[in-house]
């Protein structure tokens, strides 16, 4: 989320969340989210979990995503400069509560920052890159590097305008 800090370090207040790999000795165990404001982790998948709805090997925990990044969302909407969602992906498509919210934070035209998955077909997904429109980034090995100071001086001019 270099993205994040360039803004920081700028004054801006940017909240929201990201999600991260859990490993164990270099194996993937699962997925948490993070509140960008607080740092606050929360489960977001397991691949030993119980019950619940799945995606590939990972029981994803719905409540969690729902309780601290949804929350985080709706809480940055009203307090922050700037969203950022990373990522729309297949687990967290499963939340009618987070497609809700962020179909909010599209409608209040909020500058935002969302990282969608490349697989992702959701409505929602396809409203986003529609949206992004010329500002619709698809990072690879080549410009990875490059793309973030990218996005933050848009999102600049956008702040400013």
């Amino acid at each position: 989320m270099r993205v994040v800090e360039l803004l920081r370090r700028d004054g801006f207040r940017v909240g929201g969340f990201y999600t991260r790999e859990l490993r164990e000795t270099g194996v993937r165990k699962g997925f948490e989210v993070v509140d960008i404001e607080s740092g606050e982790t929360a489960l977001l998948a397991s691949a030993s979990a119980g019950p619940g709805p799945r995606i590939g090997r990972y029981v994803v925990m719905l409540s969690n995503l729902e309780k601290l990044g949804v929350a985080s969302l709706e809480k940055s909407l009203e307090t922050c400069d700037v969203l950022a969602v990373d990522e729309v992906g297949p687990m967290e498509l499963l939340s009618n509560k987070f497609v809700e919210t962020v179909e909010k934070i599209l409608r209040s035209g909020k500058p935002s920052v969302f990282t969608v998955h490349v697989s992702a077909t959701h409505p929602i997904a396809e409203s986003i890159r529609r949206l992004a429109g010329e500002n619709l980034y698809v990072l690879d090995t080549v410009n990875r590097d490059r793309v973030p100071r990218v996005i933050y001086e848009v999102v600049k001019k956008w702040l400013r305008s």
